[in-house]
């Protein structure tokens, strides 16, 4: 149960897929930043499954579709008023969940991306994959900050916090990695808060990653493409 004032409750929502090597202690992790734990499993071949609801948490089977429609499948299915996603390799911090939802509960955003520009990552350095997503995901954010004037530093981030009816008011469509600048440039065109706060990044711990980084760079793009003309359109139309 986590220890925040009041009546707001946390769902952490886990998008996994052949994650048994550590999909448990993730899991442990997180508990005592949440009232309820929603893994969301892409159709494991390995024990994912069972080794989730073996630490605890609650599982859903997806669509088979991508990262995005699991997330859009979490968000229904959650039974709290704060979504908090995370990834299932152990990249992440499941400490800082409270200052993710703190900026929340406290009125100064309505979604909360944990920034590894700020905080810093073990994974952005060391091979050309890593370099050029260091490379791409800067050129997203900068291309959105210019849009919206903001001064965003890490859109692509999986690792965030966002109110449960602000994320089902989104009406995302993104069903593949793209849902998480989707995410930021349609809240910001809604005109929801986003903030971010400093969380750093480790390297996978066990696995195999499953970012498309070059085989489905097309998607980022076009997604990008998309939401910019949708807002450019809109700003017109007033």
């Amino acid at each position: 149960m986590n220890s925040y004032v009041g009546t707001e409750t946390v769902t952490v929502i886990i998008v996994a897929k052949d994650e048994a090597g550590g999909i448990q202690s993730v899991i442990e992790q997180v508990k005592p930043y949440s009232d309820e734990v929603l893994v969301v499993d892409g159709h494991s071949k390995d024990k994912t499954r069972e080794f989730a609801e073996q630490a605890g948490a609650r599982v859903i089977l997806d669509n088979g579709l991508g990262k995005g429609d699991a997330y859009k499948m979490g968000a229904e299915a959650a039974n709290s008023n704060i979504l908090v996603f995370i990834d299932a390799d152990g990249s992440h911090e499941p400490s800082d969940i409270p200052k993710l939802v703190q900026l929340i509960t406290c009125g100064q955003a309505d979604m909360v991306i944990a920034s590894r520009m700020m905080g810093g990552s073990d994974e952005f350095h060391g091979n050309t994959s890593n370099y050029l997503r260091m490379v791409g995901g800067g050129l997203i954010t900068l291309i959105i900050n210019l849009r919206y004037k903001t001064q965003l530093t890490d859109v692509l981030n999986g690792f965030r916090a966002i109110k449960r009816d602000v994320f089902l008011s989104l009406k995302l469509t993104a069903n593949d990695f793209d849902i998480e600048h989707e995410m930021i440039i349609t809240c910001l065109r809604m005109g929801f808060k986003v903030r971010e706060t400093a969380s750093h990044e480790y390297e996978r711990k066990w696995g195999k990653s499953k970012l498309p980084t070059f085989r489905k760079t097309h998607i980022f793009l076009w997604r990008l493409f998309l939401g910019i003309t949708h807002a450019i359109e809109r700003t017109q139309c007033r």
